[in-house]
């Protein structure tokens, strides 16, 4: 009888094991710094949002300087010079609006051209992770910058400087 239950405990053992998932974790934001290219278009992504920033700002301080003019000749005007002046704040509002949004909305130009110059870096990191996770044969591969909650990781599973060998550069050096 004893020798059927180490027998049995001994197989379950071993099935267990067999079963047992290997995971690893990554840190793509670590693996993204060492990508000289997205640090070349961030800083690219980086200059077209402060001139088109500067752009808003300006249209809306032209907005704000016509709306003070308009307070303080308020008092002097006809009801039609009113809602003439009231309509033309009220116009470049708007297109200062549309443009804010034109530029920096979900589908604005920035977002398109953060997809163009971003989703080509991140695709070939994705499949270097998948290389490399192929390789090591894991069964899983989390994102320590993504949505999971990973409250403690063992640093023995981190696998970003396998993914940066991978992608053909030198882990442990930014590009600057």
């Amino acid at each position: 009888m004893k020798k059927i239950i180490i027998t049995l405990s001994l197989t379950l053992l071993g099935l267990t094991g067999a079963f047992a998932q290997r995971f690893a974790y990554v840190d793509s934001e670590y693996i993204l710094k060492h990508v000289p290219e997205y640090a070349s278009s961030q800083k690219q992504l980086g200059a077209l949002s402060e001139q088109w920033q500067r752009e808003v700002d300006s249209r809306f301080q032209e907005i704000d300087r016509l709306y003070k003019a308009y307070q303080a000749d308020q008092v002097l005007m006809t009801a039609d010079m009113r809602k003439r002046r009231e309509a033309e704040i009220v116009d470049k509002e708007k297109a200062a609006k549309d443009f804010q949004r034109s530029k920096f909305g979900p589908d604005g130009e920035l977002a398109q051209r953060s997809g163009l110059l971003v989703k080509p870096i991140q695709e070939r990191v994705s499949k270097a992770i998948q290389a490399m996770a192929e390789g090591e044969n894991l069964d899983m591969v989390f994102d320590k910058n993504s949505e999971v909650i990973m409250l403690y990781t063992n640093p023995r599973y981190n696998k970003s400087d396998a993914v940066i060998t991978r992608l053909g550069l030198k882990p442990g050096t930014f590009a600057k």
